[in-house]
């Protein structure tokens, strides 16, 4: 199936920028599943996935407030003000969500998650190569980077199995302690 280009505002952009935003239908094994901008109308199934503290601070880090309401969660994610992107399946339903940003000159992922049923298929992978795809070519660079838990080691096997390695960590300050910065310098 062809990749469909659309110019959009909006939604997955940074405010008041126009940039070219992609629909690619992936397979997975016997679901099609799109990388699409973030709808607000997909907000209370991924706030469903954060179920607890623990979970929040996997996912959201250490600042993330929990529990939260509708504002503090679209307000501690950054929807709204960073691309914000997701993988839906062939019904349009929610199967994971990410962000990228320019940090230290980087493409810099962030709040990555898969739905808790779907874990475990090559989402994460998929979503994270997309992202990359989408914010190298949205920010014009070419390395990445994300923040992880140092307690995440799914994650932290997922991040090395697309070539991200540790690296020191550019804050320093003590909520950072248990934190891991990863980068890659070639796209996943």
């Amino acid at each position: 199936m062809p990749v469909r280009l659309v110019r959009r505002r909006g939604r997955g952009a940074l405010p008041g920028r126009e940039r070219e935003s992609v629909s690619r239908p992936i397979s997975l094994r016997l679901r099609a599943v799109n990388f699409r901008p973030f709808d607000d109308a997909q907000l209370p199934e991924l706030m469903s996935w954060i179920v607890d503290a623990t979970a929040c601070q996997t996912w959201g880090g250490p600042d993330f407030r929990f529990p939260f309401s509708e504002s503090t969660f679209r307000e501690d994610s950054r929807i709204g003000r960073v691309p914000s992107w997701v993988l839906t399946d062939d019904n349009s339903a929610l199967v994971a969500f990410g962000q990228y940003y320019l940090r230290i000159g980087r493409c810099h992922l962030g709040h990555l998650a898969v739905a808790p049923s779907l874990r475990g298929r090559g989402l994460g992978s998929r979503l994270i190569r997309e992202l990359c795809r989408t914010g190298r070519n949205d920010l014009g660079v070419d390395s990445f980077s994300l923040f992880l838990l140092s307690s995440n080691e799914p994650g932290l096997r997922l991040y090395q199995r697309l070539g991200f390695c540790p690296a020191p960590c550019p804050d320093t300050s003590p909520a950072f302690e248990s934190i891991v910065y990863m980068v890659a310098s070639t796209l996943p």
